[in-house]
């Protein structure tokens, strides 16, 4: 029964794709439980009612390592089963190395696009150059060897092997990177570094308390009256929520609250100067944590979003160095 729903479920798909000339995919990978995924979603405007559809097309068990190969093989696959090869306008991925050089060597060559018009002319010119490579060759009494190079161009280039798309970079990971990699620039100032460090440890040390044990979360919630958000490794947005739920806590019930927790799970109190830090940050990254918010949500996801999120978040932050 599952292999028939299956079946019938992809035909829907195909058909649903049929008569659509532009389609749109995303692509990502993950492991969990020991075990690595990659998942395709195809997303297109429907040509009578202009709402944007999307589709699952694929989440799939990736074995072995993630090379950019293998992903062009798989996602190349998966393109060729639903027929939508020719009609993908972008695919959307992460700024994985992998993804990006499957994309830089499968993908399109944008750089190298020549005008048709000049094409003649060019050919004119090599056929030139050619013919006076075999003068010169004739005149100092060179032996030309004829070999076949086929069977070399076979082995030497495979970019032919498989077929990607355009490719283009998620605007959320950039601005997860940017608020992650780009952040510790600010570390080259030994009094940032000193208070960031010092402020994330004793923050790291409750999150982590409050996670593996029962009865640290029955203190925290006693205490506080609310519990605390540990952060996600793969979302920065969650660290500011996590960072942002101890300062709304001191803020609602005093740092008495904090304080009482620490003593109890036995981790370093957060000093005056930590907990201005911790508010000076929650206050200039709030403008990030509002702009991902709308470009990570299920809706009005699109281009049109895009650069005026990205410009009002510049004209923000810009403000904040100026009052700085």
């Amino acid at each position: 029964m599952i292999e028939k729903n299956t079946a019938e479920m992809k035909a829907n798909v195909r058909k649903a794709m049929q008569n659509i000339k532009y389609i749109a995919t995303t692509t990502d990978s993950w492991t969990s439980h020991r075990q690595s995924f990659v998942g395709v979603t195809a997303h297109w405007i429907d040509p009578e009612s202009l709402e944007r559809s999307s589709v699952a097309l694929a989440c799939r068990r990736l074995k072995g390592p993630h090379t950019f190969d293998a992903l062009a093989g798989l996602l190349n696959d998966i393109h060729t089963e639903f027929n939508i090869r020719e009609k993908i306008v972008r695919t959307t991925t992460d700024n994985g190395s992998n993804f990006v050089k499957a994309f830089r060597v499968y993908g399109p060559d944008e750089n190298n696009s020549l005008d048709t018009s000049s094409l003649g002319s060019l050919a004119e010119g090599h056929q030139v150059v050619e013919a006076n490579e075999n003068e010169e060759d004739d005149a100092l009494g060179v032996e030309v060897e004829a070999v076949e190079i086929g069977s070399l161009l076979d082995e030497e280039d495979d970019s032919s092997e498989y077929q990607l798309p355009k490719h283009h970079r998620c605007a959320c990971h950039v601005l997860n990177l940017i608020s992650t990699v780009d952040a510790t620039k600010a570390n080259s100032n030994e009094t940032y570094k000193k208070l960031s460090r010092a402020s994330f440890a004793k923050c790291g040390g409750l999150w982590n308390k409050s996670a593996r044990s029962t009865i640290a979360a029955e203190v925290i919630e006693r205490e506080c009256k609310l519990q605390l958000i540990r952060p996600n490794d793969t979302r920065w947005n969650s660290l500011f929520l996590a960072v942002e739920r101890i300062l709304r806590i001191i803020k609602d019930n005093g740092e008495g609250a904090i304080r009482a927790v620490c003593i109890a799970l036995k981790v370093p109190m957060l000093n005056p100067a930590e907990l201005a830090f911790l508010t000076e940050y929650v206050s200039t990254m709030r403008p990030v944590v509002k702009a991902l918010n709308i470009m990570q949500a299920e809706a009005d996801v699109h281009m049109g979003w895009l650069v005026p999120t990205i410009s009002l978040l510049s004209v923000k932050l810009d403000r904040l160095r100026i009052s700085a």
